[in-house]
């Protein structure tokens, strides 16, 4: 059995879920203490990727990034690198669906957290950037780390948008999820029960650690409100 695809996978996805991980909390963070309208405003244009279709998704990628695409010709004429059909082309995708998953989770996170906390810590003279590090960051911590999981698990599980802007070239741009469509169209149903199961496994241990974290948060905020 081939494992390259579960390889490429995870290291898409972890590339994925860093990136996400401080454009997420650098949104959201700003964006949470925006007036109302605006933050509305803004919801709207980062979340949608959240609802549609993965495959609307990589088609306004490939118009973006293609090589017959301004940014993409560029960038092919200037340092040679083609940015769609590689591996690392999947990147562009997991991070645009997994974005929203992130932000809302930071955000929400942040809108709960008790603003005299950090006004406590600036009349103590700290930074803006300390009390961000110390206190406010600590305190929305377990809201975080689950958009980080979750953001993670859709990277992970992601196929419409990483199949047309990465395609899928066995031991180079293969994932799990385009390996297991790849197999379901040669019929080796075998092959592709192999690479679901792999993928269940995966996604069930993301999924408790979500559930457990959440479990966490809410015994935190019992103890908390004693």
């Amino acid at each position: 059995m081939d494992w390259y695809p579960l390889y490429n996978s995870l290291r898409i996805a972890a590339i994925s879920t860093v990136a996400v991980f401080f454009l997420g909390i650098l949104a959201a963070y700003y964006i949470a203490r925006l007036p109302r309208l605006v933050k509305g405003v803004l919801d709207v244009v980062l979340t949608l990727p959240l609802v549609l279709p993965p495959t609307v998704v990589g088609w306004l990628l490939l118009v973006l990034l293609g090589p017959k695409r301004p940014l993409g010709l560029w960038v092919l004429e200037t340092f040679g690198v083609r940015l769609v059909m590689t591996w690392w082309s999947a990147i562009f995708a997991t991070v645009v669906v997994a974005f929203p998953l992130m932000y809302r989770t930071a955000r929400g996170a942040f809108e709960s957290f008790d603003q005299n906390l950090a006004d406590a810590g600036r009349t103590l003279g700290r930074s803006n950037t300390w009390v961000f590090w110390r206190v406010q960051m600590p305190c929305c911590r377990q809201g975080i780390l689950a958009g980080t999981v979750l953001a993670f698990a859709r990277a992970l599980g992601e196929y419409g948008a990483t199949s047309m802007v990465a395609g899928y070239t066995p031991g180079r741009t293969a994932t799990i999820s385009t390996t297991v469509y790849q197999l379901w169209r040669t019929n080796d149903d075998a092959g592709a029960f192999r690479w679901v199961l792999v993928n269940v496994a995966i996604s069930a241990v993301f999924l408790l650690t979500v559930n457990l974290l959440e479990t966490r948060q809410r015994q935190a905020g019992k103890g908390g409100a004693r």
